[in-house]
């Protein structure tokens, strides 16, 4: 029986690095996933944009991981502020002549309170930061994803936008909005050669985290059938993957990294 040509599979080859000369856009990067992530893909190899409120983290961050071969710049960016995140992907295209990946990580929590106790201001900055902000970031990274020919973006969402949460209605209902609107924006996309998926952490230590009441954190974490908490560079790397070439073949997808907790919801 002669195989169609097309059923041949591809050489497999190793890269080392798998962000090798990729150009990546970090929002949120000052801390927690975001600041893991920095660390995480200029190891493998990526030249990085890092955005966030707190440049001066931010700026320390560069110096120490910028190397002859990678470099890291800085940028102020508040996701509520559409001009700062026009002028983050500006930098990068000033910078580096492209953008091929962005990890769309800045987000804030809830304070574990019922919906009905909630400020009404509360819910609107949780939804400015973690929905709007996802938007806005998208609405600039996808035209030069475009003129670049291609790449992937990753939003990070949350469990908590795969089940109900008690305590943090606003904040699970940014997190399924982060979900349709990476779903919508996959569909939009895929014929342009870039692929649009949603990161799922659960309970991971960060300062967001550290922020959290304590019996608030035993309750979350206790709904992990592995009963850890994970750190911010195993969500660094399940983004990775999704960056990389790896999963070349996903798009619109929400992968979950949060140790088991949606599985017997």
């Amino acid at each position: 029986m002669t195989s169609h040509p097309n059923h041949h599979p591809a050489p497999i080859t190793i890269q080392a690095r798998r962000l090798e000369g990729k150009v990546i856009l970090i929002t949120g990067a000052s801390a927690g996933m975001g600041e893991a992530a920095v660390r995480r893909f200029a190891a493998e190899g990526a030249h990085i944009v890092a955005g966030a409120r707190r440049t001066d983290r931010l700026d320390a961050l560069a110096a120490e991981l910028t190397t002859v071969d990678n470099q890291v710049i800085a940028v102020p960016l508040d996701v509520t502020d559409e001009a700062t995140v026009a002028a983050a992907v500006a930098a990068a295209l000033e910078r580096f002549g492209r953008l091929d990946g962005a990890l769309n990580s800045a987000g804030i929590t809830s304070d574990g309170t019922p919906l009905h106790q909630k400020p009404t201001d509360m819910y609107d900055q949780v939804m400015a930061v973690n929905a709007k902000g996802v938007f806005l970031s998208m609405k600039y990274e996808i035209p030069a994803l475009l003129a670049a020919g291609g790449g992937s973006i990753v939003n990070v969402s949350s469990v908590g936008g795969m089940v109900g949460v008690a305590g943090i209605s606003e904040y699970v209902a940014s997190k399924w909005a982060v979900n349709g609107l990476t779903k919508s924006a996959a569909l939009e996309l895929a014929s342009s050669n870039i692929r649009v998926n949603s990161l799922a952490p659960g309970s991971t230590r960060t300062e967001m985290w550290d922020m959290l009441p304590l019996d608030f954190q035993q309750h979350l974490a206790s709904m992990a059938p592995m009963n850890q908490i994970a750190l911010a560079d195993d969500m660094a790397r399940a983004a990775l993957f999704l960056l990389s070439d790896e999963s070349r073949w996903t798009t619109g997808a929400v992968i979950p990294a949060e140790g088991g907790h949606h599985v017997g919801r």
